[in-house]
């Protein structure tokens, strides 16, 4: 019986944290399995606002509308402001090329920045990840001021034979296209312990 309301509250606890989604989105949590990096306590906060979105990760997740799909040659947009910073590094940006996002085989390519200055790309293949790019510092990615804020306009340029990945109106690194999955659902990502506003998301041909 314990178990049984156990579960009831859980389901009553997602339907509540879902409610406040914008239509036609989802999510996937992805909680912290490090006992040195522990998630924070409470339920992420996922909304629209003014144009954009706003976003209260306790916990890392993905967020996407299953209906923005992008395929050949794209750009992918999105303006980041980091409205609270966390103790350590986290990260966060645009997602693309994903595919499954809420089954056991997901699938997609990451764009991120964080409050330290640097920038990643990876590739995520079911529960593994694996680098494109490792973690790189560049001036082009701007740190949180005195107030803690940061605003980072970050660009996935598509074309035939490359991708470029734009922070700032800056190309911080190219791969050849081949290297990742581009063609599929593109989303955002928010690490854990981070309070960030979207503004400007979607893609242009």
């Amino acid at each position: 019986m314990k178990r049984f309301a156990f579960a009831v509250v859980s389901l009553m606890a997602a339907a509540t944290l879902f409610a406040q989604a914008p239509k036609g989105w989802k999510m996937r949590v992805d909680r912290s399995a490090s006992a040195s990096d522990p998630d924070a306590p409470g339920a992420i906060k996922f909304m629209a606002m003014g144009g954009g979105f706003h976003f209260v990760n306790p916990q890392a997740a993905v967020y996407w509308n299953p209906s923005n799909a992008a395929t050949g040659a794209y750009t992918l947009k999105g303006t980041f402001t980091l409205l609270k910073p966390s103790g350590h590094t986290n990260y966060y940006g645009l997602t693309f090329g994903g595919g499954d996002l809420d089954g056991p085989q997901q699938k997609y390519t990451y764009f991120l920045v964080a409050q330290d200055g640097t920038f990643l790309v990876k590739k995520r293949d079911g529960e593994a990840t694996s680098d494109v790019v490792k973690k790189t510092p560049s001036d082009a990615v701007k740190k949180p001021g005195g107030d803690g804020k940061s605003t980072n306009a970050l660009e996935v340029r598509v074309s035939p034979a490359k991708v470029d990945y734009v922070v700032n109106g800056t190309v911080v690194t190219s791969t050849p296209k081949a290297d990742v999955k581009t063609d599929g659902i593109y989303g955002i990502r928010i690490n854990h312990l981070l309070e960030v506003m979207v503004d400007g998301f979607g893609v242009s041909k």
